[in-house]
């Protein structure tokens, strides 16, 4: 009897254009996973990843603004999930793997650390060969995940994951010197960037950081005055500059990949490194170093307490960055607190 994972697959060969990633000839997981009857290798990535401690932390974690008072401002997981929106309408008619790219979107920020891109700083400063919430989330997803068990994702989607980093540097990965296993992993990394230059905008307008007035107009006449102008500009740019018979990679015409970087800087300039924005960062950047020494100094003992032993062959540095790394915002200075402060005598 044929099963809806078959038929799903089926419907994948018939429906996908042939550059597109297929779940029957993924590479495999690193622990060989019989097949479901339901899902397809990519859906259950996805599954996998949803289900996942670390994805529901993302909750916890900083965007941009640290413990914002108003509803309505972006947490890490609410960024995740504007990636994967922007991720599958592009892939959608693209006629690329919606469940792949959504699964890597999911995935990209696992291993993103507390207080945003300020807690990310602070760990590469006192990690040795530096640290990167990319790779991080690769670990997770690999190692970390299930008391060291990991998901144990194929290799398609851990991929995706690693490549979706770019930083201040090239987005788009022609002329970059990348290469990727698939071309969704190429519409994830670009997803990111117009998610979180869009998002951030509209919260820094919301956090009356800037107004809109003050976006550069050789930006606005490119790519828009409006979140949901600026969006829609970027995700069709997106498609039609990537027509997969005529060009090796998915990309941007040279119009908006240039407001696209343009708007970057500006936010780099007005927000991410702004005073207002920067200030409580530096009291973070304290909270990460203290909690930092003193898991390394009591050797391990604590953090076996706290967290699962540290694994064979693996030093306590490498324990305590991931511990580190996967907490929430809240779980960190809370743990600071109970670390490092005075209690009030309850008798």
């Amino acid at each position: 009897m044929t099963t809806v994972r078959e038929l799903l697959e089926r419907d994948e060969e018939r429906r996908l254009h042939p550059r597109a990633a297929r779940s029957a000839t993924t590479r495999g997981r690193e622990h060989p996973l019989a097949a479901d009857d339901l899902r397809p290798a990519y859906q259950r990535d996805r599954d996998r990843i949803l289900h996942s401690k670390a994805f529901r932390r993302l909750k916890g974690k900083t965007q941009v603004f640290l413990a914002p008072v108003g509803d309505h401002y972006r947490t890490r997981l609410t960024h995740t999930l504007e990636v994967a929106q922007v991720a599958r309408t592009a892939a959608l008619a693209l006629r690329l793997n919606e469940p792949l790219v959504e699964a890597m979107s999911l995935g990209h920020d696992l291993g993103h650390t507390p207080f945003g891109h300020a807690g990310e700083r602070v760990l590469n400063e006192i990690v040795e060969g530096g640290f990167h919430h990319a790779p991080q989330s690769v670990r997770v997803v690999e190692v970390v995940e299930r008391d060291g068990a990991g998901l144990n994702l194929t290799l398609e989607t851990r991929d995706g994951i690693l490549r979706h980093t770019k930083g201040r540097g090239k987005v788009l990965m022609a002329g970059a010197g990348l290469k990727a296993l698939t071309l969704e992993a190429e519409v994830v990394r670009i997803a990111d960037i117009i998610a979180y230059v869009c998002h951030d905008l509209d919260d820094a307008i919301r956090a009356k950081l800037l107004a809109e007035s003050e976006v550069p107009k050789d930006i606005r006449g490119v790519i828009g005055s409006d979140h949901g102008t600026r969006l829609a500009t970027f995700v069709s740019d997106l498609v039609r500059c990537s027509d997969l018979d005529q060009v090796e990679h998915v990309g941007l015409s040279s119009e908006v990949h240039q407001a696209l970087l343009a708007l970057r800087d500006f936010l780099y300039a007005r927000v991410y490194e702004s005073p207002a924005v920067r200030g409580e960062f530096v009291k973070t950047a304290k909270v990460l170093r203290d909690l930092h020494g003193h898991f390394l100094a009591d050797g391990g003992r604590q953090l076996r307490e706290l967290w699962v032993p540290r694994r064979d062959g693996e030093s306590l540095e490498r324990a305590v960055i991931d511990f580190l790394s996967g907490m929430t915002d809240r779980y960190a200075i809370e743990l600071y607190r109970q670390l490092f402060l005075p209690t009030a005598w309850d008798a």
